[in-house]
């Protein structure tokens, strides 16, 4: 039997409560100020230099909390269900609803189920008092008194807007869901401003029991809704349908933007340097900033910059998608300061490994390390840009056996200048190079241009002049950016800092007073060279994609078995360096360095001079400019033609021959491979035809011999290997053995079809 109370019973019942509540101490108040200044998402947003948004990052894992969102950005739907469906007398109540508390004491006597009491201000106070937080054994009755007194003292100093925007902020939604933002963003995928009644229905209903399955959501939704449209027919079976849609739905992803590998690296650098203290700007927020507050960062990168960037790469490699590649990485460099202008880390979606940053990761470099291998040799005074440099058949004895070097075109080109050996990208050439200055020598400059090699120079070998170390695009690019810079190194940064800073300001001042890491005007040679059309035309022709209207210099690279191509080159303001590949290390189907990585570095390069000119630099003290001419090649006409040329001082001469340049001449007729004492095995798996040994010599009218027989005429022959030790000879026009050499071939005997027969 049930007794229903009368108006008198529900006084006294609330006189008591009243009693009890004035009894309690006051409790310390927080501002809503202070709540909406202490409020802290659960991402960081990473801001380009103007502070526009890059990236938000997931730096909270325990929580997912959104931006603050201020009551006028909430639908007027979302704020209408909200107060319907947790606090119907929320605008007439001072606190406390005594008519609830009343109906819900008796309820409870009666064993009557009813709403229950709590105001949405009751349930705010809950929220922002830890003593006061809800258990998972509900709220004990002296935490149930402290609620109500704090639920007054809010009443009585905030005002009612600011009451229901904090609690739109702070009230937990479902699972690690907390505030209106998230709960927009995760579940509808829009913001609180775009909610519907529908929308706001269901986020309404999910107060009330965050956890519970999405039917009896549906069906508290439904129940909201009708309230809110009393005049419209609801039809709840569409709406469970909508609920169990929705509740599924993660839209808001951990990570959204167009820089994540960026952001992730800034925000590791600055707990690095911070020692594990939270994030904070690196800038005075502004605008936007402040009234979100939403921990960022800012970095030196230029949004614009960066959307182009990741849609010219992008575009790009569905191109050469049907050329099995997938994956590619960009950045951009200030010349002056080292800032990171861009960084695009993959071609993320198009990946299969977007994770993977491209930037960073180590690869190999191909002939992209020839420009500093050539800085290196001119700075030495062993070569000039004018010297000549036998591209032929080497064959290079090392500790480990041959080291046969081909060009890209498995073609030679005979004497070539220095200039027209890297522009070309020559491989021959650039072995004979790294002779000169050994690759111990080599290995150590490249360390000192902050290329991040694991062996010493002799474990890489002559390899290392074709990039058989492993080096990041970051610090290749960063090493470009020292030769654009007259050969001193700088570091890079990604975190913006005022200019003002002291410490920069003499940072800068230090590394300027610094001594350049590579001979200035080594270095402005190269790019001199690497700027120059007419030099790269045996490779690339003379209409080039590498070829600019404005002012840049460019190499180009290919790794072994084509896994990774690359272009990285410089204007007079910024250094580019460009990957494309597969982050599992899969080869590509014929992408060379012009059809790979060259063209997404040139529409950068065009992006980023649209309105801004760039001027080839001026030569600085030490250089000079000589006119040189050349000497008559196999068919009596000059190996090159005559020309201007740059020279270190005291290294220029007027006249390079095959018998008078600074390297790659010949006094006389001699032979260049084999090498003496070379041991030659014959394998028996591959067909004995397709086993030659390429015989290469320097001189005019020779001829071979091979254990005094005659064997052929010219400057090359290849020879079919014959178990045994034998004598190869090479005699000039007159029949004197000019130069001889001895090798030795084991293995099988070769039985050839003349011999069968």
């Amino acid at each position: 039997m049930q007794f229903a109370p009368s108006s008198f019973d529900r006084k006294a019942l609330a006189f008591a409560l009243l009693a009890a509540v004035c009894a309690q101490p006051a409790l310390a108040l927080v501002s809503f100020e202070e709540v909406k200044r202490d409020f802290r998402s659960s991402d960081t947003a990473v801001l380009d230099r103007n502070g526009e948004l890059l990236q938000r990052v997931r730096t909270d894992p325990t929580v997912r909390r959104g931006q603050w969102t201020p009551l006028a950005d909430v639908s007027p739907a979302l704020r209408t269900a909200m107060v319907l469906s947790e606090d119907k007398r929320f605008y007439e109540h001072s606190g406390i609803d005594w008519r609830a508390v009343s109906a819900a004491a008796w309820g409870n006597l009666w064993n009557t189920r009813t709403r229950g009491a709590s105001t949405i201000t009751m349930q705010l106070s809950g929220l922002l008092d830890e003593d006061l937080r809800r258990a998972s054994g509900g709220r004990s009755f002296t935490q149930k008194i402290g609620q109500t007194v704090a639920a007054a003292q809010l009443e009585r100093n905030w005002r009612k807007d600011q009451i229901l925007e904090a609690y739109l902020n702070t009230v937990p939604f479902r699972g690690e869901i907390v505030g209106i933002d998230a709960l927009s963003r995760t579940l509808f995928g829009k913001a609180p401003s775009g909610l519907d009644a529908r929308e706001a229905a269901v986020a309404s209903a999910l107060v009330r029991a965050p956890n519970a399955k999405p039917a009896l959501v549906a069906q508290r939704a439904c129940d909201v809704l009708r309230a809110m449209e009393p005049q419209q027919k609801v039809d709840c079976e569409a709406l469970d349908m909508f609920t169990s849609a929705a509740v599924q739905r993660r839209a808001f992803e951990p990570n959204e933007g167009i820089a994540p590998h960026a952001a992730r690296r800034v925000l590791r650098e600055l707990r690095d340097a911070n020692a594990g203290a939270a994030p904070t700007p690196a800038l005075p927020q502004s605008g936007r900033e402040k009234d979100s507050k939403e921990a960022s960062v800012r970095t030196t990168l230029r949004a614009p910059l960066q959307r182009f960037a990741l849609d010219t790469l992008q575009r790009h490699l569905r191109e050469l998608r049907d050329r099995h590649v997938e994956d590619g990485a960009l950045v951009v460099l200030d010349n002056a300061t080292g800032e990171v202008l861009a960084w695009v880390g993959s071609s993320g979606p198009l990946s299969q490994a977007a994770e993977v940053d491209g930037v960073t990761a180590l690869r190999q470099p191909g002939s992209t390390l020839k420009p500093l291998l050539y800085g290196q040799a001119i700075a030495e005074r062993r070569i000039t840009a004018a010297s000549l440099i036998e591209d032929s058949s080497a064959q290079i004895s090392t500790a480990s056996g041959l080291y046969i070097p081909q060009n890209y075109d498995r073609r030679f080109k005979g004497p070539v200048s220095a200039r027209t050996a890297l522009a070309a990208s020559l491989n021959v050439p650039a072995v004979r190079t790294l002779v000169m200055v050994s690759p111990e020598a080599f290995a150590r400059e490249l360390r000192a241009a902050g290329l991040p090699l694991r062996e010493s120079g002799d474990y890489y070998g002559y390899s290392l002049a074709l990039g058989s170390a492993e080096v990041s695009l970051l610090s290749l690019t960063n090493a470009y950016r020292m030769l654009a810079n007259g050969g001193r190194y700088g570091t890079t940064t990604l975190t913006a800092r005022p200019a003002s800073n002291p410490a920069v300001a003499a940072n800068n001042k230090a590394r300027a007073a610094e001594p350049p890491m590579l001979d200035t005007g080594a270095a402005f040679i190269v790019g001199d060279i690497l700027s120059d059309p007419n030099a790269r035309t045996r490779t690339f022709g003379l209409d080039s994609i590498l070829s600019t209207r404005f002012w840049t210099a460019v190499k180009t690279g290919t790794s072994k078995d084509m896994r990774d191509n690359w272009a990285v080159g410089w204007s007079q303001r910024y250094t580019v360096g460009v990957w494309v590949g597969n982050a599992s290390g899969a080869s590509m189907w014929d992408v060379s360095g012009t059809s790979g990585a060259a063209p997404v570095w040139a529409e950068v390069m065009r992006f980023l001079h649209a309105r801004e000119p760039s001027r080839a630099p001026a030569p600085p003290p030490g250089v000079v400019q000589a006119h040189v001419e050349f000497g008559p090649g196999a068919d009596g006409g000059p190996l090159e033609a005559a020309r201007d040329e740059w020279f270190l001082q005291g290294t220029e001469q007027p006249l390079f021959a095959l018998d008078t340049g600074m390297a790659g001449s010949s006094a006389s007729a001699r032979i260049t491979a084999p090498s003496d004492g070379t041991i030659i095995a014959v394998d028996p798996d591959i067909p004995p035809l397709r086993q030659r040994v390429r015989f290469e010599s320097e001189g005019r009218g020779v001829q071979w011999r091979i254990d005094g027989k005659h064997f052929a005429r010219g400057n090359s022959a290849q020879w079919l290997p014959w178990p045994g030790r034998h004598v190869i000879e090479l005699v000039d026009s007159t029949g004197k053995v000019v130069d001889q050499r001895r090798i030795e071939v084991r293995g099988a005997g070769v039985v050839t079809k003349s011999a069968k027969r």
